[in-house]
């Protein structure tokens, strides 16, 4: 509930709870423990209205994350992070769905909804991942089918889904490659694998999600609420989009049904 409410990822506030910084009714809450309306919620030392932050749309950011910013929301070697970048939110905080490392750029998305940042991370929805990679020099036929079939990582197997040449000029050539997996660098480990050198790496796609060529580096676009509503149902959570209204139309045999109401603006004659 306070995931979704958009205090944090699920994870930061399993963690808040284990250490006792959240407290419901004034006593320590536990894992499990349930909110009903009218409880009291504090969170590490500050009342939180639950019922404001529960009842808010979610909404979904689309960001092109360029190289050198970093996906935190504090760095102590003050590089410059995504949030900076993004719109103030008058209730709760934007969460990153996942993350890109400082040298790696393109699409990231970012959510007020935590239950939907957290199912969207989780590794059992084995969601779709592709990226742009310019490495230097050709590769072999039998590297990539490698890179497809699985290499041990120190952390485990890993592999592609899928490699596709994509073009490249001189010594740099260019791949599309798709994995399931959000792993940390796992892109750039599985290439660095085969003694190969990535020189530049961009997230093209997350799941459904395209990164469209006119979002440049450091800007955002908010997704539709048919796009929200189409990740809110693929993790299994509930579309916010209101139900389209209906009018009344008589059929060819003369009975009465309801028919979607259509949603373009009245033409002047």
């Amino acid at each position: 509930m306070l995931a979704h409410a958009g205090l944090a990822s699920r994870r930061e506030i399993e963690t808040w709870i284990e250490n006792g910084e959240v407290l419901l009714n004034g006593n320590p809450a536990k894992l499990g423990d349930r909110w009903k309306e009218g409880d009291q919620l504090a969170v590490r030392g500050r009342l939180v209205n639950v019922e404001k932050r529960f009842n808010q749309t979610t909404r979904v950011l689309l960001y092109h994350k360029p190289t050198g910013e970093v996906v935190t929301r504090r760095d102590p070697e003050g590089r410059p992070t995504i949030f900076v970048q993004l719109p103030r939110l008058e209730i709760g905080r934007w969460i990153n769905i996942g993350r890109l490392d400082i040298n790696t750029q393109g699409l990231l998305l970012v959510t007020n909804n935590g239950e939907l940042a957290n199912r969207l991370m989780h590794p059992s929805q084995q969601i779709e991942r592709e990226y742009a990679v310019r490495v230097l020099g050709e590769v072999g036929g039998e590297t990539l089918q490698r890179l497809k079939q699985g290499v041990e990582l120190e952390d485990g197997l890993a592999h592609f889904n899928a490699i596709e040449e994509a073009g490249g000029e001189g010594a740099n050539h260019w791949y599309h490659v798709t994995l399931c997996e959000g792993r940390n660098r796992i892109v750039r480990r599985l290439w660095d694998s085969q003694n190969i050198a990535v020189s530049r790496l961009i997230r093209i796609r997350f799941g459904n999600i395209v990164l469209p060529p006119h979002i440049k580096a450091r800007t955002y676009a908010e997704l539709t609420a048919e796009q929200r509503d189409d990740l809110l149902v693929s993790v299994g959570l509930a579309p916010e989009a209101p139900p389209r209204k209906s009018v009344r139309a008589r059929s060819n045999d003369g009975r009465w049904r309801d028919k979607p109401k259509s949603t373009a603006p009245d033409r002047k004659p």
